[in-house]
């Protein structure tokens, strides 16, 4: 009688053992899945700040730099894309989602970076006190995308992690636990945007002007 109860006893013991730590695994992914929601939070609120900026440079560089009308286009339509898709939390785990998202995101980054590139031909533009002050609003934004989105992937790798590591990923794969999506650096985000200020291509098919004959001096006296 003794033993079966000690037998009981150790099986209850057992069990109140492996319930506690179900229950402290599954709220530690819980909790890492709130930090990653509410990094995106933070994230979609430095993109729209970023945003909300862009009409206000658009508009300073209009008045000063009417030349460079491909140039704001391009800013004009990146920012209209990328303000109609918001990242949510069911797209973190939508590969596709995500990937659409981030293109149309670097997309504005990069079509802002050929801007303050161009403009830097026109003197009189960036000895403007309003433009300074923008553009460096700009690009502190800029900076602030990059430290938000690198926490994003800093509280996805610690969850990603958490889910695969054995044992826990007995819960999470029991529990319905998948992983989410990374940042990626963009293609060719190492190289500076580069702009021609020189004299503008000959279009193609286009025969080029012969040059001009060296012009003769008066005639020497024999």
């Amino acid at each position: 009688m003794k033993k079966t109860w000690l037998i009981l006893g150790g099986v209850l013991f057992f069990i109140l053992i492996l319930f506690f730590w179900w229950r402290s695994t599954y709220n530690g992914f819980i909790t890492k899945e709130e930090n990653i929601k509410a990094q995106l939070g933070q994230l979609n609120n430095v993109y729209q700040q970023r945003l909300d900026l862009i009409p206000n440079l658009v508009a300073t560089v209009q008045g000063s730099a009417a030349a460079e009308r491909q140039t704001l286009d391009e800013v004009i339509g990146a920012r209209a894309k990328a303000t109609g898709v918001t990242l949510t939390p069911e797209a973190l785990k939508d590969p596709q989602a995500f990937a659409n998202f981030q293109k149309l995101q670097d997309n504005v980054s990069s079509a802002i970076s050929r801007l303050l590139v161009t403009v830097e031909k026109y003197p009189d533009l960036k000895s403007q006190a309003n433009f300074s002050t923008l553009m460096s609003q700009i690009e502190g934004q800029e900076s602030r995308v990059r430290i938000e989105r690198n926490r994003y992937n800093d509280n996805v790798n610690e969850y990603n992690r958490s889910i695969r590591v054995f044992p826990s990923s007995i819960i999470a794969g029991m529990s319905g636990f998948t992983a989410y999506q990374y940042f990626q650096a963009a293609a060719g985000a190492e190289n500076a945007p580069k702009v021609n200020f020189g004299p503008e291509p000959a279009a193609p098919g286009a025969t080029p002007e012969p040059a001009a004959a060296p012009q003769k001096g008066p005639a020497r006296p024999k």
